[in-house]
């Protein structure tokens, strides 16, 4: 099978998208051509896949980036078995001669655009509004997986779900220390930017280090980059994941400082799952999925949840965790025991990778590009081509 991966939004070595699907495709014997900003990210791609490179949409600038794709995928879509990508944004950008199409939805992203900087707030009800059409246009004539169980409300028709999970070790490489803390993720005012800040100048008086990994949104770089000047964090900026999952091993906690928004309320921040796979206790704000993780599991807690916006109550509960080793220890464990048995990424991989076999299988059987989709039941709700280097 010659799967056509794309991408304009994110970054090419995107967790879900690089680390987990395509590396499930490419261990299964398929061939991947890859469509992303790889120059722009400045990230040399895999010699595993056929790389192709195209311009990054990001904030107001997406006309180009849209135009290019179209270009690339129309040129690249015919000689596929399926494409698969993974911004809203390319449904404007797909070519009539293509393949079986599928779109991964990875966000809420109606309500993620309640949280935009970069759309004028008077536009972003109605543009969600227009997106909640877009979508149900999708559904007619594509199929679709969806990243979270919380997304299926928004849908007419039954869509598989293929979680949002992480690779679990069989054990943490390093038990959690008492002099530094961790965020893994894309950094945003909606995800905590200026309580990460808050928390970084609260805990450094203890000797204890915050240490940011992630890309931020431009609105709140200066923000970041003065904290780090005045030594109230640490930034590293975008790091692969594989690297920054290094780097996380042995902090004292993983902390996931999200806001009360509507894209978050239903989601699992798959930080959360990284950090208790390994092995790190979890200090997060109190979304429903995120305490029902941490704290409501039968194994028992993986960290504290606190009040959304009290970084004060955040640096209390990582000084608690400084005070008492065996209290880490006994939440890095449990993370971790919840980690293994019900969030590990392999488990996941064959059914994403036999989910689109079966789909390319049953298009190629019926002569048809797009299989007729099964409404919900009533009764449950239940570019430029790159050369590998």
């Amino acid at each position: 099978m010659h799967v056509l991966v794309a991408t304009v939004v994110h970054h090419p070595e995107d967790a879900r998208i690089l680390h987990r699907q395509i590396r499930a495709l490419l261990d299964a014997g398929h061939t991947v051509t890859y469509v992303a900003p790889f120059r722009e990210c400045g990230v040399i791609p895999w010699n595993e896949v056929q790389a192709v490179d195209v311009p990054r949409a990001s904030g107001r600038e997406r006309l180009a980036s849209l135009r290019a794709a179209r270009a690339t995928l129309a040129e690249h879509a015919p000689r596929a078995d399926l494409l698969l990508f993974h911004d809203p944004e390319l449904m404007l950008a797909l070519p009539e001669n293509r393949p079986l199409t599928v779109w991964d939805v990875h966000e809420d992203t109606a309500s993620a655009l309640l949280t935009k900087p970069w759309v004028p707030e008077p536009l972003r009800k109605p543009l969600g509004g227009i997106m909640r059409l877009f979508e149900r246009r999708a559904e007619r004539n594509m199929r679709l997986l969806l990243a979270e169980e919380g997304y299926r409300s928004r849908f007419r028709f039954d869509h598989p779900v293929v979680p949002n999970t992480t690779e679990v070790p069989e054990r943490p490489a390093r038990a959690p220390g008492n002099d530094r803390v961790v965020y893994l993720g894309h950094v945003s005012v909606a995800r905590g930017a200026h309580e990460l800040v808050d928390l970084g100048r609260l805990l450094r008086p203890y000797g204890i280090r915050l240490e940011v990994i992630g890309g931020a949104d431009p609105s709140v770089r200066p923000l970041l980059r003065e904290a780090a000047q005045e030594g109230a964090l640490h930034w590293y900026g975008y790091v692969p994941n594989d690297r920054a999952l290094r780097i996380c091993a042995g902090a004292m906690a993983g902390v996931s400082l999200l806001h009360d928004e509507p894209n978050y309320r239903h989601s699992m921040p798959t930080k959360i799952v990284e950090y208790m796979a390994h092995g790190l206790p979890v200090i997060t704000t109190a979304g429903p999925v995120a305490t029902s993780l941490v704290g409501e599991r039968p194994e028992g807690p993986a960290g504290a949840v606190v009040p959304f916006g009290d970084t004060f109550a955040a640096a209390q509960a990582i000084l608690q965790l400084r005070r008492d080793p065996q209290l880490r220890a006994e939440y890095a464990r449990t993370g971790h025991t919840i980690a293994q048995t019900s969030f590990h990424w392999p488990v996941q991989a064959r059914t994403f990778v036999k989910r689109l076999e079966s789909w390319v299988d049953e298009a190629a059987g019926r002569a048809v590009r797009v299989p007729r989709q099964r409404r919900k039941s009533r009764r449950a709700p239940t570019g430029t081509a790159l050369a590998s280097e």
